[in-house]
């Protein structure tokens, strides 16, 4: 082998391992372009999620200060209003001040 051949075969090799490093560089940084545009799609959506529960917790403070502000004779009929019916029986529900009255003839 004269140095011509072996000269040609150095400049080969460095061509196709350019060439082969350049495929692999490519293909690494369209994984990661898919990889962070996958990482904003998830922020925007927890985003919009923060933001809905923050109009809902501002929401429930405004009720909170509006009872706070407003006379006492009136809190606490708001908050029987704000409470949840209970559910005792299936299809079948009653609020939490509804309790059954005891008679008291002592049967």
């Amino acid at each position: 082998m004269n140095p011509d051949q072996i000269f040609g075969i150095i400049i080969a090799s460095i061509v196709s391992g350019s060439v082969l490093i350049l495929y692999a560089f490519r293909r690494f940084f369209a994984f990661r372009e898919k990889q962070l545009h996958v990482d904003a799609t998830l922020a925007a959506e927890k985003a919009a999620q923060y933001a809905a529960s923050n109009a809902e917790l501002e929401q429930r403070m405004r009720v909170v200060e509006q009872i706070v502000t407003d006379g006492g004779a009136q809190t606490a009929a708001q908050i029987e209003a704000l409470r949840e019916p209970r559910i005792d029986a299936p299809g079948r529900a009653r609020s939490r001040s509804a309790e059954p009255q005891r008679s008291g003839t002592g049967d």
